[in-house]
């Protein structure tokens, strides 16, 4: 399992958009190509997965990466606490 929680620069600016597109890039590869888990998390993270055309080969992808972090932090998060209860 891989996660991706920001990206790797101020990916909107060209001369600065290589590192982020190629980790996406090799992400992409490990998921689609040997099966790795990869979760994208973060709006930036999610934009620059979709601007990239990879966004469908990754595992799961959520524009929440504060909330995301904190799911795994192993807090409860309010929203998901409600469905629960459901």
């Amino acid at each position: 399992t891989i996660i991706i929680n920001g990206p790797m620069g101020v990916f909107e600016f060209e001369k600065f958009a290589k590192g982020t597109f190629d980790l996406v890039n090799i992400l992409a590869d490990l998921s689609k190509d040997k099966g790795a888990i990869t979760i994208i998390g973060g709006g930036d993270s999610v934009a620059a997965t979709e601007q990239s055309g990879r966004a469908g080969d990754m595992s799961h992808i959520s524009t929440g990466g504060g909330a995301s972090l904190e799911l795994l932090e192993g807090k409860v998060l309010p929203g998901v606490a409600a469905l629960n209860d459901k």
